[in-house]
């Protein structure tokens, strides 16, 4: 294990290693860092790269997602003195997946390893990474925390639980004998990942998970042990809703064949949005006595404010609108599903009329509506294909 503080003391003071190999070689390995608000910490992970991979040709590719806190400058202040060193500037996009799947297109390396840039995953790994992948027996080498001389650190028993959990639901869509499919540090040879490439849903954090469900053909692997290490700067990127995600990346793997999980989350939310109808409406006609029409109006508009929110923050999580995008956003959203409405009606009727049972009519008048919302506002209002 690298010895931080003397790589903070090192980084602090700006000494940087002059690159091996010979100019122009191109890089054997490289090292694909997702980032977001690790300015902290960018200079450190070089040195730590430096140290771990000394005599080898790699290369670090940074992808940020135009962090606040200027992440890409503080690489790119690095790069201009080391032509390992490389940034991609995400704007407008967001993701860990979708993220490491940038920085692995960007690199023509054979060999390219994916990890975290606070300094939690031990990076003197990489080399017995390599060596495995270079022996041809397997297509990815994973930095285990769940095998034998692997160790979760500092965790406490709940943050424990939750792994331990997501690993055995991840089981649905990857290998059983894969102890920790929720590593985000892995290395993985360039013609695995690009058969996958193409079948990846990029939703969420847990790109191996991905990887290892899109595949055409089961991958080859080794897990090698490593202890995580604590955080020295920064703050996590996960947060309460990447549970969520995962889900949503688990149920694209498992039906996303036949029905995008998008799709299946915007028509749950749509089901919790029928119930704020109902109480709103419920509540103006029946208790505040207000006319019918107008409480119904009201318990429309709520409504719509309701789904337009929640799907901002779960269904379109990578892609949310904040700030002053939200009015636009909201407006487009309203408008979208205003159509939908008008279409759920007219289906509806006309099949009605057409003694199709009033069942059926209305189920038909909805699923149209459904999608209608679904890919109207997927473009309009998030700027994404559906």
């Amino acid at each position: 294990m690298s010895d931080l503080s003397t790589i903070e003391s090192h980084a602090h003071e700006g000494i940087l290693a002059k690159p091996s190999g010979t100019p122009g070689s191109a890089a054997e390995l490289a090292i694909v860092v997702p980032t977001f608000n690790e300015r902290g910490n960018v200079a450190q992970l070089v040195l730590c790269l430096e140290r771990a991979l000394e005599g080898l040709r790699w290369e670090v590719v940074f992808v940020d997602d135009d962090s606040p806190d200027q992440t890409a400058e503080a690489v790119r202040a690095i790069a201009r003195n080391d032509p390992r060193v490389r940034v991609v500037q995400r704007l407008g996009r967001r993701g860990l997946s979708s993220a490491c799947v940038e920085g692995v297109l960007a690199t023509s390396a054979p060999l390219v390893a994916v990890m975290d840039g606070d300094l939690q995953h031990d990076e003197s790994i990489l080399r017995d990474m390599r060596a495995a992948l270079l022996s041809g027996s397997f297509d990815v080498a994973i930095g285990s925390r769940y095998v034998a001389g692997g160790s979760t650190g500092q965790w406490d028993g709940r943050r424990l639980a939750i792994s331990r959990f997501a690993t055995a639901l991840s089981h649905l869509v990857v290998p059983a004998g894969l102890a920790d499919p929720m590593s985000g540090f892995f290395m993985i040879r360039r013609e695995a990942f690009m058969d996958s490439a193409r079948n990846l849903s990029s939703i969420g954090f847990k790109i191996l998970v991905d990887l290892f469900a899109s595949s055409p053909r089961p991958l080859r692997f080794i897990e090698i042990p490593y202890r995580f290490r604590d955080r020295r700067s920064g703050e996590s990127k996960l947060d309460g809703l990447v549970a969520w995600e995962y889900l949503l990346l688990l149920t694209d793997k498992l039906v996303g064949r036949w029905v995008p999980a998008r799709f299946l989350s915007f028509a749950f939310i749509g089901g919790l949005g029928v119930f704020v109808h109902m109480a709103v409406l419920a509540s103006l006609y029946r208790s505040a006595a207000l006319a019918f029409v107008p409480a119904q109006a009201v318990a429309t508009a709520v409504a719509m404010v309701f789904n337009f929110f929640v799907n901002n923050s779960l269904t379109y999580r990578a892609s949310r609108l904040r700030g002053w995008r939200l009015l636009p956003g909201l407006a487009s959203f309203m408008l979208a599903c205003s159509i939908g409405a008008v279409a759920n009606v007219g289906v509806a009727g006309y099949l009605f009329e057409h003694d199709q049972g009033w069942v059926p009519a209305a189920l038909a008048g909805i699923l149209l509506g459904a999608v209608w919302n679904y890919a109207a506002t997927s473009f309009y209002t998030w700027g994404r294909r559906a």
